[in-house]
């Protein structure tokens, strides 16, 4: 039978005020039920948010080293839990064990990362103009926040969300996706056993639907970080500006790996595999655009296509998978009526296109690695997020031509070329209109020490992650404080008679 787990309000753990549950599914099986988790109500979120408040300022008032010293414990705790946790995040969601024990890492780094906030969180102070006066900012907590999380990475991504909320000073409500709420669950019960006190932490399980938008506007909640698609980020962005809240939303992707003619292909198409296909093309970086040079097109695309046959498909924890399932049906059959779009597009299907049931993938979820080429910049398939395993290759003539079809999109994630030439590169990374780029490298492999987060509808408001213009500014707003001890009233810019 499975486990049941759940929601953690106020150092307690609780089922749901209407006892309903939610199963998670493992989507390379349907028969392994990984547990259940309450189907939350509107009851379950006014409790947890009203916990959230009561515990803010004994929290906020809680010295920064010593928050940053649980969220240091909490890294101790992730690192000797890898193994089993980076295998459930594997269950749970689907990527192969490879990429679910680095799901983990990323979230052991981030916790690593913040922990040295606890001692930093930079301020500054400057000279005064007057004399017997001193000027300085400092960072405070926003208050309570609302932390909402998808599913492909059902343990990094929370955790780029709660440890820097936490280090802060915030407390938070945090809702995890409904497909992998198990994960988000052991992710919570670490911070607890770290030592983050009640209150501070509290974990609400249910879908988007029913308690992600009620949460992120209800009256008690100050801010809100969301990871998700575009369209539900533009509807809260929408709803937390009538109410004034703080949001930050990192959302969608439609990211273009230009090869230049002069690239190393070999390595071009090493990454381009990695990009497309890693995840299963569910990331919001995947790279599900190839923009190739005209001279070397016909090659690459050979070398691509004969490459992404040989992916072997199967459960994420056998050994020897490259690919694992999509999240569910619902994101299967999406990805199948793109692949016929792009068929009635009159894109060449080079392989792939459709779902793949043989062996051990016949309870799961699976779509062979999918390639077309002759695709037009303007075709569906080459403009719309897919968030699957599906690539795209479209012809450029020269670099201008690469630049202009990779900016010619709502999206402005992740972006990558493969050149030779340290000029090119040069103009790429000045000219692409996109909120990272990458130079010999595919558009996923971010690292927690520099912000993350796009432009256009890949991202709103602050960044995610970490460095200057991350996280902690999300988290954070400034106070500045002027101190006089001239002990005589002193006016700043007006002249004395």
């Amino acid at each position: 039978m499975a486990e049941a787990y759940k929601n953690l309000i106020g150092g307690k753990w609780l089922g749901s005020a209407n006892k309903k549950t939610i199963k998670s599914i493992n989507p390379a099986n349907t028969d392994d039920i990984i547990g259940t988790v309450p189907a939350s109500t509107k009851k379950d979120v006014d409790m947890a948010v009203e916990a959230a408040r009561k515990a803010y300022n004994p929290w906020r008032l809680t010295p920064a080293p010593k928050r940053g010293e649980i969220i240091f414990r909490a890294a101790e705790l992730l690192l000797k839990d890898k193994a089993t946790l980076g295998r459930l995040v594997t269950r749970e969601m689907g990527k192969v064990l490879k990429e679910g024990l680095g799901d983990v890492q990323e979230a052991i780094d981030m916790a690593y990362y913040m922990a040295g906030e606890g001692r930093r969180l930079l301020g500054e102070t400057v000279p005064s103009e007057l004399t017997d006066k001193d000027c300085k900012s400092v960072r405070v907590p926003v208050g309570v926040f609302a932390l909402i999380s998808p599913w492909n990475f059902p343990v990094a991504i929370p955790a780029w969300k709660l440890l820097p909320a936490l280090v802060c000073g915030n407390t938070v409500v945090f809702k995890p996706s409904s497909y992998t709420p198990v994960c988000a669950t052991k992710l919570v019960e670490t911070l607890a056993r770290a030592g983050v006190p009640d209150g501070v932490l509290n974990l609400v399980h249910g879908t988007g639907d029913e308690v992600g938008e009620y949460l992120a506007a209800h009256h008690g909640i100050d801010g809100v970080s969301f990871t998700g698609s575009s369209s539900v980020g533009g509807r809260l962005a929408k709803v937390c500006g009538a109410l004034g809240k703080e949001i930050s939303c990192e959302m969608g992707g439609k990211n273009p790996i230009i090869v230049m003619d002069d690239a190393n292909i070999t390595l071009a198409v090493e990454g381009a595999i990695w990009g497309g296909f890693g995840t299963t093309g569910q990331r919001c970086t995947a790279a599900s655009r190839l923009i190739v040079h005209e001279k070397v097109y016909d090659r690459f695309l050979n070398m691509f296509s004969r490459a992404a046959k040989r992916l072997t498909l199967g459960p994420g924890l056998k050994q020897g998978t490259d690919v694992g399932p999509l999240i569910n049906e619902a994101q299967m059959n999406k990805t199948l009526l793109y692949i016929e779009i792009g068929k009635k597009e009159g894109a060449r299907l080079i392989t792939g296109g459709k779902r793949h049931t043989a062996g051990e993938c016949r309870k799961g979820f699976f779509v062979l690695p999918t390639v077309f080429a002759g695709v037009r910049p303007s075709m569906r398939i080459a403009r719309e997020e897919i968030f699957g395993p599906v690539v795209s290759v479209i012809k450029a003539k020269d670099l201008e031509d690469a630049i202009r079809i990779a900016n010619d999109s709502e999206y402005g994630l992740s972006a990558s070329i493969y050149t030779r030439d340290v000029n090119t590169s040069a103009v790429a990374e000045r000219e692409l209109e996109s909120g990272i780029v990458y130079i010999n490298a595919p558009t996923i492999g971010a690292e927690i020490q520099l912000p993350f987060g796009g432009t256009k509808r890949s991202g709103l408001g602050r960044r995610e992650a970490g460095g200057r213009g991350g996280a902690i500014e999300m988290f954070s707003k400034w106070k500045v404080i002027y101190r006089d001890f001239s002990l005589k009233l002193q006016k700043a810019q007006i002249e004395e008679e």
